[in-house]
């Protein structure tokens, strides 16, 4: 099949996912289009069945605010006519769907007919899409979207509460690529850097955005610290990291954190940490805690929204009610204190990471795809 691939190009969960769900795709043998302002992040290298369109927004003094929705939509009828796209699908409700509905009535007048499949990721609706003046934007491109999926029966629920939906949202989880059967190997060296002395290596993932509640993060660590040698890894970036920074220089504990930034090869670093923090506010999934139980590290996480869909709590890691950082210290000096315990919950993490492996979600989006082609009666080309 011919399709195309509509995503964020940044480290967000969503342009990740869409990426490694293209990525699957080729390999199976399918025709795959990247259609974006930028090349994605994981999509580093040559593929064979890849291809990737760049969406060209000029700068005309008109405009205060680039029309990107209208310039996607010119690129997507474009790719469609010229690359021959059975379907579209299309990751993050703005302004990815309504584009794409708009590039579909753009090529109706020229008979051609291309069906497209929205993906909701989280906060193209628990964030952005709650917001008055996209609501009906977003409802209209949700409705009008020949299949619609969401990340989680959270956000499914969410989605459903928070919009006129009259359309069915099938739930599809993300997934994460396992290369092979086991865990990833532990860089040895890489662990005796950050952690010399042998000390517990607590990890955490994000935008460092103020939804991830990262104050939290070094607020569990000082606890945890206060009770043991440990360290801290933060990876990533986002306004919220000064805040976690100045926590940790007030306390003095900054000595024993490890701030590395912006990191695409973040299997490796997870695979040293011993535990993973998410206690965000909200999460429409949890692909960070996803990526950590993959790596084989349990996690310690709020219980918010669809977290305990991927956390299994007291299998994989443990789950608190959100803001709770005494319980979470608590659930981690727990493990931390009993060393068999902690294994067999990394060797849980893992297993429980691996029902999300790719190669158990790419059949149901197959099927999909090929439902939807087949409803509207589109002629593969």
């Amino acid at each position: 099949m011919n399709i195309g691939i509509v995503c964020y190009p940044t480290f967000g969960g969503s342009g990740v996912v869409a990426t490694e769900l293209g990525k699957a795709l080729a390999a199976k043998g399918h025709q795959i289009h990247f259609i974006s302002y930028r090349q994605p992040v994981r999509l580093d290298s040559f593929h064979e069945n890849i291809w990737y369109h760049e969406v060209n927004v000029s700068d005309y003094p008109l405009f205060d605010y680039q029309p990107y929705e209208l310039v996607l939509a010119s690129k997507l009828v474009d790719v469609v006519k010229y690359e021959q796209l059975d379907l579209l699908h299309v990751h993050y409700a703005i302004p990815h769907a309504s584009a794409a509905y708009m590039a579909q009535q753009i090529l109706k007048t020229e008979g051609i007919d291309i069906p497209f499949i929205t993906t909701l990721h989280g906060t193209d609706i628990t964030l952005v899409g709650k917001d008055s003046s996209f609501e009906p934007v977003i409802t209209f491109a949700i409705n009008q979207s020949n299949a619609v999926t969401a990340v989680s029966e959270s956000l499914k629920k969410d989605t459903l509460d928070h919009f006129k939906v009259n359309r069915s949202i099938e739930v599809i989880p993300n997934s994460i690529c396992f290369e092979g059967c086991e865990a990833p190997e532990l860089d040895l060296e890489l662990q005796k850097s950050i952690a010399p002395n042998g000390e517990k290596i607590l990890a955490h993932v994000s935008n460092f955005r103020p939804v991830k509640r990262v104050c939290d993060v070094v607020k569990i660590f000082a606890k945890v610290r206060a009770e043991m040698p440990c360290k801290l890894l933060l990876i990533g970036d986002g306004p919220d990291r000064h805040v976690a920074e100045t926590f940790c220089r007030e306390h003095g504990i900054s000595d024993d954190l490890i701030v590395l930034g912006k990191v695409k090869d973040t299997q490796r670093v997870l695979g040293i940490a011993d535990l993973f923090l998410l206690p965000s506010e909200s999460e429409s999934f949890g692909l960070a805690a996803l990526e950590a139980m993959a790596a084989g590290v349990p996690v310690i996480s709020s219980n918010t929204g669809g977290i305990p869909e991927v956390n299994e709590d007291g299998f994989s890691g443990y789950l608190s009610n959100v803001g709770d950082v005494e319980s979470m210290a608590n659930n981690a000096l727990s493990l931390f204190q009993n060393e068999e315990k902690l294994n067999q919950f990394k060797e849980q993490a893992f297993g429980q990471a691996k029902k999300f492996d790719i190669l158990n979600i790419l059949p149901i989006y197959e099927k999909l795809y090929k439902r939807v082609v087949e409803m509207k009666g589109v002629k593969l080309f």
